[in-house]
């Protein structure tokens, strides 16, 4: 069952779930709106290897706003923390944002509970777009789960600010051959 915005606004009062920093006008009908962070990283590699980390590159958002240009793959995180060790949370974008031709996570929406982080946002633009650090830019929901609770504690449990894949600590030595 999903969460409607009172019930989250409760939650968070309570305890049961985290968002910091909160804003009592970004609470939506069934979702919690949030903004965008100060910083962008990007790949620098021509071709991604699985098998290492990548090579990134981050800039800040200036008060001008950063120009996402299409193309590639830009990471950038929710300027709040967010989660629960209750709830499962999946991310969306707002309307508004998906109607300017953004994707900000169109392959990993899903947060496990236990993991309370800024989530780090898969960001791909249609034509050229400039975003803003603060800008709402898309929603959370949380969803009450059925059994017993098992707590996130992968590679990015910890997680402070946008962070590259890190798919490179999974291989195992068969791969690294």
């Amino acid at each position: 069952m999903i969460l409607t915005g009172a019930q989250i606004a409760s939650e968070r009062r309570e305890g049961r779930l985290v968002i910091e920093p909160f804003d009592l006008a970004h609470v939506e009908p069934n979702s919690y709106g949030f903004t965008l962070g100060d910083r962008v990283l990007t790949y620098t590699d021509q071709t991604l290897d699985p098998n290492r980390a990548p090579d990134v590159v981050e800039e800040f958002i200036g008060e001008d706003g950063y120009l996402f240009l299409p193309g590639r793959i830009y990471l950038a995180s929710t300027a709040e923390r967010m989660g629960s060790d209750n709830y499962a949370a999946t991310l969306h974008a707002r309307l508004s944002t998906a109607l300017l031709g953004v994707w900000i996570q169109y392959s990993a929406p899903l947060g496990h509970s236990g993991a309370v982080i800024p989530w780090t946002l898969e960001i791909k633009v249609a034509q050229p777009v400039r975003l803003f650090a603060g800008m709402l830019i898309g929603k959370l929901a949380f969803w009450s789960m059925f059994g017993a609770s098992l707590p996130y504690l992968g590679k990015y449990s910890g997680s402070t600010d946008v962070v590259a894949s890190k798919i490179w600590t999974e291989r195992t030595p068969e791969v690294a051959r």
